[in-house]
């Protein structure tokens, strides 16, 4: 059984919790059951009064300095947001759904009373693999992005225009792609953009990528599944068009020029996700998905 949560790092989203009465709601459960919630300082004053004694604020620099978790309310970005920042540190990460599908949360508006269980130990952890993403120009590195969770996506920016890619498995050639973009995928981003362009669900239990064109120009672009230990090359050969971008995880960007080539790998770092027990994979893909 895990070890009990003794301090949580509570990230509230005001954007989507006008008032943050979800956030208070879950601030009372956690401090209720044993668990002090820890919160940036940024939301001092948004938060106002009225809050549990055990309820403390830090520097939104050191939110996660010294927690057991964090909890994270809004969509399936903040939990990506959050992962990043979580995953050198080791700590789990449990998602408060008030997006829409929120298919990374684990926890719903109305389940808060769940939260309880976290100070008693009652849970699992799930271990995600990230990607380790980064840029090569004539041969040496230029450029890393932030460790992603979901997908690595080079695509051609908001023109939309093709672009041409060739791809590398271990120094071997895959294919070459002539399409509107491709998604590197990890299991935990199958579910995401990579699914929506036609490619598998994956159960995160698999440790592979997935890599996935997105409307390409020829019937023969299928996705294809890669063993995690490779080294995955995308090099930019698109002469035409001068707006290639790397997007990872829908917030970094960099752009791309011509031949330069995009290294995939499995991170070093993994994303620790808070699970119940009821909740498995199946589940929730069936509940989120209708």
């Amino acid at each position: 059984m895990p070890s009990p949560i003794h301090t949580a790092a509570v990230c509230p989203n005001p954007q989507k919790d006008h008032g943050l009465s979800v956030t208070r709601d879950a601030i009372a459960v956690l401090a209720g059951c044993g668990t002090k919630p820890i919160l940036p300082q940024s939301m001092r004053e948004v938060l106002g009064g009225k809050l549990p004694s055990a309820a403390s604020f830090v520097p939104d620099d050191a939110l996660f300095d010294g927690c057991d978790c964090a909890i994270v309310l809004g969509g399936d970005g903040s939990v990506i947001k959050a992962a990043s920042a979580c995953a050198g540190r080791s700590i789990p990460v449990l998602g408060i759904n008030l997006g829409r599908v929120g298919y990374l949360a684990e926890v719903e508006q109305d389940e808060l009373y769940l939260l309880s269980r976290l100070c008693r130990g009652e849970y699992r952890i799930e271990r995600r693999m990230m990607l380790s993403v980064s840029v090569l120009r004539e041969g040496q590195e230029i450029h890393r992005m932030p460790p992603a969770l979901n997908e690595a996506v080079i695509s051609n920016g908001a023109i939309s225009h093709m672009v041409d890619l060739n791809v590398f498995c271990d120094g071997q050639p895959v294919s070459h792609f002539h399409a509107d973009g491709v998604i590197a995928a990890t299991p935990t981003g199958s579910t995401a953009y990579s699914m929506s362009a036609g490619g598998p669900i994956i159960d995160p239990a698999l440790e592979c990528f997935c890599l996935t064109p997105v409307a390409a120009h020829s019937l023969s672009a299928r996705p294809m599944l890669l063993s995690a230990g490779c080294t995955l090359d995308i090099e930019n050969i698109c002469r035409r068009e001068d707006n290639t971008y790397l997007t990872v995880d829908g917030a970094a960007n960099f752009k791309l020029l011509y031949g330069d080539v995009v290294r995939i790998r499995r991170a070093q770092a993994e994303t620790a996700m808070i699970r119940f027990h009821e909740n498995s994979f199946f589940a929730v893909l069936n509940r989120k998905m209708q």
